[in-house]
């Protein structure tokens, strides 16, 4: 039963404003794939556009779950989480003045994670020992790496089977991205999660996917169907890598 996202023609944008225009992507089975972009090309609008926060004007978004296909334009945001997709926003959007553990228990939205907390919260614990540390914490006083690690925690806590994560490396420090980075793969490895990852530092980005597209001004510029391709393209070479 495989996990995958398809989106087909996608146009959206807020009022009168066009953010992405006719864009096209594909995330198969157990794939991580990029979408690197620098700041306001639209990589947050396709986020938001899948997880039914923001209304597409025209285009698909299927989502297959389990081998079952979805049309996801159209949900509701509580509906697409439903389905087992699963979003780390940019920014991280805790509560802050929850704690951590609160916070995780409230990323158990769906009947399915319900039935699962103890487990999925000693799982979280495990993956990342400074939230077990900090478990009584209030999230708005921990450090950004923390945070990070607390939203993607709070992500799994929905026992998600596709994992969409928004710019995991802002405002974080060089070891903090590698680290944060490499959490995604060794999750994305150890449950088979299929992931589509919007980042802007290539680098770290190539380091876990499989494949990646450049977004550039609400279109897929260039798609490559491997890192090796990401990293040989010109237009990759001159935004990302300085050459």
């Amino acid at each position: 039963m495989g996990n995958s996202l398809r989106v087909e023609g996608l146009h959206a944008g807020y009022g009168s404003v066009r953010v992405i225009e006719d864009l096209s992507l594909s995330v198969g089975d157990g794939e991580t794939v990029a979408l690197l972009g620098t700041n306001g090309n639209g990589k947050s609008t396709l986020m938001k556009c899948i997880m039914g926060i923001v209304r597409p004007s025209a285009g698909r978004i299927v989502a297959e779950v389990g081998g079952v296909e979805h049309d996801l334009v159209g949900m509701e945001a509580h509906d697409v989480v439903r389905l087992g997709i699963a979003l780390v926003p940019e920014g991280r959007r805790l509560f802050p003045k929850l704690t951590v553990e609160e916070n995780l228990q409230l990323g158990a939205y769906r009947a399915a994670a319900r039935q699962r907390i103890r487990e999925s919260l000693a799982f979280c614990y495990e993956t990342f020992p400074r939230l077990a540390e900090r478990h009584a914490q209030l999230a708005g006083s921990m450090s950004g790496g923390e945070q990070q690690m607390l939203a993607l925690a709070r992500a799994l806590m929905t026992t998600p089977s596709i994992l969409l994560v928004d710019e995991p490396s802002v405002g974080l420090s060089p070891l903090l991205v590698q680290t944060v980075i490499g959490k995604i793969k060794e999750l994305k490895e150890r449950f088979g999660l299929t992931v589509l990852m919007a980042e802007q530092n290539f680098q770290q980005a190539v380091r876990i996917a499989d494949r990646g597209y450049v977004i550039v001004h609400g279109r897929i510029e260039f798609e490559g169907a491997s890192r090796e391709a990401l990293a040989d393209n010109d237009m990759v070479k001159k935004l990302y890598l300085g050459i």
